[in-house]
């Protein structure tokens, strides 16, 4: 039997889903504010599409009686009138019926669009992700990262920054990044964080290409003694120096740079030696020599993914790690 189907219904009715039975109206909290069921909503909705109770029973896998109960249901939620008129054949909304029904479809709207974005969340296929990282590791790690994220999630928001790790968890603390990749240099206090390991990273000693053990592969600190250096920090407490210190061995800060590049250029000059970490070899000088440091002198730095323990980090951020701990494999290899 054919049936007209009222103007302005629409797509929410049409995909409207069997849901169970709807439960017994609750009171209404404060005025103007009745307790409503979505399941009420899409109820009415595929009903006024169908222009019929037994054919939305049918469509949604209900008893005609179900259909009818909980379109009571709303009438009495809403106050006293009909939503529909019963005619003949079939039923059609009445006035009421057609002022809720562009409220209930944009009502149900939201919802499904509410549903679809968690969703994506946790598909990965939505949602952002800001992630920070300290400045050597943003040389390859963090790029080639980035790139193998943006490849398999290109719908993620992806947004990166460069700190040093006491900045970058301190962004973690006031939720400013969702992850960090930071690393145990200078003592950084790690206890209210959840750690992934990413990889440990190898310490060398960027020379000159004239210096007197240039031509060697591996050096002990305490050959180096006599020379100056060149470090982020005059406090080698602070800086990659930090693990070297010892008795025998007290590094000479005579230059205080940043950034690796100023670092190079000190030391391609001739005034300086500086530490690099693995992360950073690929990017040096080709006037500058890189020797390996004994791990007896500087064990290698474990570098991690940090998230803030007790917040719920984005799926995406799992994502991420995994594309880090790959791309740390393909640094160290």
């Amino acid at each position: 039997m054919n049936r007209q189907v009222p103007d302005g219904i629409g797509r929410a009715a049409q995909t409207a889903r069997p849901l169970p039975s709807a439960a017994p109206s609750t009171p209404a909290g404060p005025a103007d504010a009745p307790a409503l069921s979505t399941s009420w909503l899409r109820v009415f909705l595929e009903v006024a599409r169908l222009g019929s109770f037994t054919e939305a029973a049918r469509g949604l896998g209900y008893t005609q009686s179900a259909v009818s109960r909980q379109i009571h249901a709303l009438e009495s939620a809403l106050g006293a009138g009909a939503l529909f008129d019963r005619l003949p054949r079939g039923v059609t909304p009445t006035e009421r019926g057609r002022v809720l029904l562009p409220r209930a479809e944009a009502v149900l709207a939201q919802l499904d669009g509410a549903r679809a974005d968690l969703t994506a969340l946790a598909q990965v296929s939505g949602g952002r992700l800001r992630v920070g990282a300290f400045p050597t590791a943003g040389a390859a790690l963090l790029p080639r990262a980035v790139a193998a994220f943006r490849e398999r999630h290109p719908r993620v928001e992806l947004s990166c920054a460069e700190g040093l790790t006491e900045d970058l968890l301190s962004r973690l603390d006031h939720g400013e990044l969702d992850l960090a990749v930071v690393s145990t240099t200078a003592g950084a206090d790690l206890a209210a964080y959840d750690l992934r390991k990413l990889l440990d990273e190898s310490m060398y000693v960027a020379v000159p290409a004239g210096h007197r053990l240039a031509r060697r592969r591996r050096v002990r600190l305490t050959e180096l003694a006599g020379d100056d250096w060149v470090s982020g920090s005059p406090h080698t407490e602070r800086s990659l120096l930090h693990p070297a210190v010892r008795e025998d061995f007290r590094p000479r800060v005579s230059y205080v740079a940043a950034e690796w590049i100023a670092k190079q250029g000190y030391v391609a000059a001739g005034l300086a030696v500086a530490l690099i970490p693995a992360l950073a070899a690929d990017g040096v000088r080709p006037d500058i020599r890189l020797l390996a440091v004994h791990e007896d002198d500087i064990p290698p730095r474990a570098v991690y993914a940090a998230t803030l323990r007790g917040r719920s980090a984005p799926a995406a951020a799992d994502a991420f790690v995994r594309l880090l701990r790959a791309a740390g494999r393909n640094a160290s290899a």
